[in-house]
């Protein structure tokens, strides 16, 4: 399941955005470049927040609840982080139990996704922000979670249905940011430098997992 971040956070004040939208200004091709970057963190910026759609998804299909604020960093992926990582996860639990757990600000951590048994996708936080999922601060910021409700010792927990909405969901974020679809960029927890954690476990059946994301991939988007 998902875990703490841990570190602390890079903050941009407002005199940095002021002194740098005046040297911007008369600096030719270098000061349009500066300008662009200023105009992506505009946000940032103390009482400033940039427009959300509220209950939007990501993922064509998937059922929208919010995890806890405590749970995840607001930011502006992919311009601010860019996103090249899927990171696998199983719960631990009952697919109710991570949807709850991810609600409580007190837990600290959660991730975008969660897929249940039968092939029902929640997100829980957009793609653009970054999750508390991977215990590892540059892992979180380059990468989507995707947790899957079940037991890692229990090979039964993954489930056809699971396999195939999870592949859809993956090939759909891979395409999205241009993430190749191989082990290198598609892990799991266990494989996060510095976890504790083993998820998705000796079971979950990666050949497989990769040639249905890969298969999902060449599908055509649906409109």
């Amino acid at each position: 399941m998902g875990q703490t971040e841990g570190g602390s956070q890079r903050r941009i004040g407002r005199r940095s955005l002021i002194v740098g939208g005046a040297a911007a200004a008369g600096l030719g091709t270098a000061g349009v470049l500066a300008r662009d970057e200023l105009a992506r963190l505009w946000w940032r910026v103390p009482g400033v927040e940039k427009p959300r759609v509220e209950g939007a998804v990501d993922y064509r299909g998937a059922r929208w609840v919010a995890a806890s604020s405590a749970n995840w960093r607001r930011a502006d992926r992919p311009d601010d982080y860019s996103i090249d990582m899927v990171i696998v996860h199983v719960t631990q639990g009952s697919f109710d139990s991570a949807v709850q757990v991810f609600q409580d600000p007190g837990h600290g951590a959660a991730s975008h996704y969660v897929v249940r048994d039968d092939g029902h996708i929640t997100q829980m936080i957009r793609e653009l922000d970054v999750a508390y999922h991977a215990g590892n601060r540059d892992y979180n910021e380059r990468s989507v979670g995707i947790e899957h409700a079940g037991f890692v010792d229990r090979p039964e927990d993954f489930t056809d249905a699971m396999y195939a909405a999870s592949a859809r969901l993956t090939a759909g974020i891979c395409r999205r940011y241009g993430i190749p679809v191989d082990r290198e960029h598609i892990i799991g927890h266990v494989e996060v430098p510095g976890t504790d954690h083993t998820d998705p476990g000796p079971h979950w059946d990666w050949d497989r997992y990769l040639r249905l994301v890969r298969r999902a991939s060449t599908a055509p988007t649906p409109t």
